[in-house]
């Protein structure tokens, strides 16, 4: 009995170690995907705005009616209702570019932790930094 819960117990700890290594490898490979193709000086890192023209670039992809806002609609995947709702100020139920843009630069404040004004593959990878990849990519 003692034997089965020591066995039991070793590949759950060995089940969720594998999950994180996997969560954590498909992260790091992401925010690869996104330095790869946001990064216009080739320097590997991103800063401010590198970021800002690629979400740019993506609000007006997102921007399927060509009305200059993109509605909840428009931006599902990238942001949720209470992310959306946070980035609206004027509580109209849609986001202009530069409400947008807005959302943008506070996240990539907080996943710029060394506060140098770039982000690298590390930073993208950060839950902050994985947020900013779904608005610019």
């Amino acid at each position: 009995m003692v034997f089965s819960r020591m066995i039991f117990t070793s590949a759950a700890i060995f089940g969720f170690a594998f999950i994180g290594f996997c969560s954590s490898g498909a992260i790091s490979a992401h925010a690869a995907s996104v330095l790869k193709s946001a990064d216009t000086d080739h320097d590997g890192t991103l800063d401010l705005a590198e970021v800002k023209a690629a979400a740019s670039t993506e609000f007006d992809k997102l921007n399927k009616d060509s009305d200059d806002t993109l509605d909840l609609k428009e931006a599902k995947g990238r942001l949720s209702k209470k992310e959306f709702k946070a980035g609206d100020p004027d509580d109209d139920g849609t986001l202009t570019k530069d409400e947008y843009l807005a959302i943008v630069e506070r996240l990539f404040g907080k996943a710029d932790k060394d506060n140098d004004g770039t982000l690298d593959q590390k930073e993208l990878g950060s839950k902050a930094g994985h947020a900013l990849s779904r608005l610019i990519e």
